[in-house]
């Protein structure tokens, strides 16, 4: 693709896979040029009674995507908590962190991508699940 061409083509095949594996978008950069994809999902179902029921005993709602210290996703892919099947988790629930330590792995697109503590702190909060699906800008955890 020359740079600053428009490639049709490719964009057309990046939504094809969209389609095809249910992703809410997709990037690719080659010689330079990035191509970003994204498609807007409908909402499910069965998360809108989930965020409007209350929380059991009256509790306030536990702290997620708002707490300051929150580690989101910054990419679509599948989670790891661990380095290899059956290997301890990186990190657990209480445990230190140091900054720049690996918290997790996201898979994108067959790549293994190392997610790094942004600061020293606590784990006080683990939202995601070895193996489970994420999306971009979703909670992975809490560091305090």
């Amino acid at each position: 693709m020359a740079a600053g061409k428009l490639d049709k083509e490719a964009i057309v095949e990046l939504a094809e896979i969209l389609k095809e594996t249910d992703l809410s978008e997709i990037e690719y950069e080659a010689s330079g040029v990035k191509i970003r994809v994204a498609r807007q999902m409908a909402a499910s179902f069965a998360n809108i009674p989930m965020q409007a029921a209350p929380t059991a005993q009256g509790a306030a709602p536990a702290p997620s995507a708002t707490h300051p210290g929150t580690v989101k996703s910054p990419m679509v892919g599948t989670v790891y908590l661990s380095p290899e099947p059956g290997a301890m988790p990186f990190v657990k629930t209480g445990d230190s962190v140091s900054a720049g330590q690996t918290l997790l792995i996201i898979e994108a697109m067959k790549v293994m991508n190392p997610i790094k503590a942004p600061k020293a702190g606590t784990v006080t909060k683990i939202f995601v699940k070895d193996a489970e699906p994420t999306e971009f800008d979703a909670p992975l955890l809490i560091i305090e």
